[in-house]
């Protein structure tokens, strides 16, 4: 990058808040999908909206593509970087802005770490409920960018259902102030259409959140199998009797091995093939009414033992167990490929079977640990990506395992997002008139396509858009 735009760019932000040296950018060059790396040509730190927004019409007069970062901990590489272009990274931007304990939300800039949120409002009994397992480190303007959801997302929903209002740097500099919560906005639901675009419309600088209140009694069970297909089960069980937990997860075998030999031991049980980590909350007898039916239906699979949390200590303790498996499978191999599938939940026990045989047959180590209850799946495959063979059978793997899904009534993606690395597949779900519609709502956002270039929609999707669409 010309040494004039980088002293230009320093004018706005300050020596801090401009990187370009290489050393300083090897950092940046991959989210957490490290296979696919590029170096960015500068990364600017931006303080506020303001300025944002003046570096972002600079980047703009030049023409120069943009990414936006918020912790790097994404999953499907929507935080790569492209080939000359800037990422503008949220590190600096983490203020809480403002809570309003009356009407129960808060304003926080886009680098607010997800956990900080709720820390900074639990004194006044509440909290922000979509919880990634990443949640200590990942940011709620990347949580708006891939729509993400998380363990209690099963009763809370995921990212979209609590964000009330957003401010938004657009690509050419200008500032979209869609801040102040509505019961019903009228017009489009544009803070709606930009949650879970993937940085495609715009830079969210600052973000209105709904609160939650905190639940009288929150209760946490360990039910502990013999079998996997047996916890898959009586999850399907548990959905078919409408019964409401606030989270529902599985962790198999080698999972919990890993977990219990890393820093996040959280007393699983070792020759367990599988553990259901099961909370409940709302009032006393709200949450008994629903893990009574649970526990029956635990048994009736053949748990072998149902623990329950006695302390608030050991009730965090096992959920940090759960969060902390991705960093725990460090222990198996090097690397980590993190699949995200979404199945029928009636489905769970053969499409779990089905990413196991895959991994086996490509001679692959595979663990799972997921959202049972949501039908969201993370088949995790351990490898080092040192080795070229196995990195080609581990995505020969996902491939197969994404096919195996959507032709079962599943989508692609649950919470990652489709960034780079589920982009060819879009066309199993989405027919050439969808893509269209999707090129069409993002070319009205960013008519030069310099935000996130090349990722979710199929590259030659917009391209041909372009040559055919007239300015309006």
């Amino acid at each position: 990058m010309k040494r004039e735009l980088i002293d230009e760019l320093r004018g706005v932000l300050g020596a801090a808040g401009v990187i370009h040296e290489p050393a300083r950018l090897l950092a940046y060059e991959c989210d957490g999908l490290a296979l696919l790396r590029q170096r960015p040509a500068a990364v600017i730190l931006p303080r506020t909206t303001d300025e944002c927004a003046r570096a972002m019409r600079i980047l703009h007069r030049e023409k120069i593509p943009v990414v936006g970062r918020g912790a790097g901990t994404g999953l499907s590489g929507g935080a790569t970087p492209v080939e000359g272009g800037v990422l503008v990274g949220f590190a600096r931007m983490r203020d809480v802005l403002e809570v309003n304990v009356a009407d129960q939300y808060a304003r926080v800039q886009a680098g607010v770490v997800n956990v900080d949120l709720t820390l900074a409002v639990e004194k006044h009994g509440l909290f922000y409920a979509p919880d990634p397992s990443s949640q200590a480190a990942c940011t709620i303007g990347g949580n708006v960018g891939e729509n993400s959801g998380g363990p209690h997302c099963f009763k809370h929903g995921a990212t979209t259902r609590h964000i009330l209002g957003l401010v938004i740097v657009r690509d050419d500099g200008s500032v979209l102030d869609l801040s102040l919560p509505q019961a019903d906005p009228l017009g489009y639901d544009l803070v709606g259409l930009f949650v879970g675009s993937e940085g495609m419309f715009g830079l969210a600088t600052e973000i209105t959140v709904r609160l939650v209140p905190t639940p009288a009694v929150t209760e946490t069970l360990l039910a502990i199998f013999t079998d996997l297909d047996a916890a898959c089960d009586a999850v399907s069980d548990a959905i078919a009797a409408r019964l409401e937990p606030s989270a529902l997860e599985i962790l198999d075998r080698l999972t919990i091995q890993a977990v219990e030999a890393s820093v996040f031991a959280a007393g699983y049980p070792r020759e367990a093939e599988a553990v259901l980590l099961v909370e409940a909350e709302g009032s006393e007898v709200e949450v008994e009414a629903t893990l009574a039916p649970l526990r029956a239906i635990a048994q009736r699979r053949g748990a072998i033992d149902i623990r329950r949390a006695r302390s608030a200590t050991e009730r965090k303790k096992l959920w940090a167990g759960r969060k902390g498996a991705f960093g725990a499978m460090g222990r198996i191999a090097p690397d980590l490929y993190v699949a995200d599938v979404v199945v029928p939940r009636t489905k769970l026990r053969e499409l779990v079977a089905e990413s196991t045989r895959i991994a086996r047959e490509k001679r692959l180590k595979l663990a799972n640990v997921f959202h049972a209850g949501d039908g969201n799946l993370h088949p995790n495959i351990s490898y080092d990506r040192r080795d070229a063979d196995e990195v080609k059978r581990v995505l020969e793997a996902s491939d197969e395992i994404m096919k195996v899904v959507v032709a079962a009534g599943g989508s692609l993606t649950g919470e990652h997002g489709v960034g780079l690395e589920k982009q060819e597949f879009m066309s199993l779900v989405f027919g050439d008139d969808d893509m269209r519609a999707m090129c069409r709502v993002r070319n009205a956002w960013d008519p030069q396509g310099r935000l996130n270039p090349g990722k979710l929609i199929p590259v030659h999707a917009c391209r041909e858009m372009r040559g055919t669409e007239r300015p309006r």
